[in-house]
């Protein structure tokens, strides 16, 4: 006959069933570096939208009209011969005067956009700013003076003309005097 394995109370092996078995607990980590790194970035983004949002200003140097010297009007600092006004109107009209309004240097007259017209009176101007001054340094101021019935279509043109004509010395002024808007309700 076989003996037979009998477990004895004190020496079985299942005395542990009391205590409960532990396993290991794994602690949750949560990498972080990603979120660091998007984070990072999104700080950078809008700080560079910030800045980039900023408006940025000009600073437009034009000729002081209060300055009178002597008993007669002139400019001290500009020659008016060197100077033409361009009011750009709808209907694609531009009324152009030499000189200021009040003592032009020639009368005010209406041009149309196409080549011919506007063109030849800017190298006109050019031609005749290098005979008056003898200099070919000192080169003709235009002032570009679109109104509220004028076209963006119409300024661009304007601005390749002068580009085409190679004049520099241009500003675009969005400030009419009474004389100018009395000049364009005539026409």
């Amino acid at each position: 006959m076989k003996p037979r394995n009998v477990m004895v109370e004190n020496s079985n092996s299942f005395g542990n069933l009391d205590k409960k078995p532990r396993s290991k607990k794994i602690k949750n980590k949560i990498d972080l570096s990603a979120m660091v790194s998007v984070s990072f970035l999104l700080i950078v983004f809008f700080m560079v939208t910030i800045e980039l949002a900023k408006p940025r200003i000009m600073s437009l140097g034009l000729p002081d009209n209060s300055v009178i010297c002597g008993t007669t009007f002139t400019h001290c600092g500009m020659d008016n011969r060197r100077v033409i006004t361009l009011l750009l109107d709808d209907n694609d009209k531009i009324i152009s005067y030499k000189g200021t309004l009040n003592y032009p240097e020639q009368t005010p007259e209406t041009l149309n956009y196409n080549t011919k017209s506007i063109r030849t009176e800017l190298l006109d101007l050019k031609k005749e700013v290098i005979e008056v001054t003898g200099n070919k340094n000192r080169a003709a101021i235009v002032i570009i003076k679109p109104s509220k019935k004028s076209t963006y279509g119409n300024l661009v043109a304007i601005l390749d003309e002068m580009n085409i004509t190679n004049i520099e010395t241009y500003a675009i002024i969005n400030d009419f005097t009474a004389e100018e808007r009395n000049l364009l309700a005539l026409n």
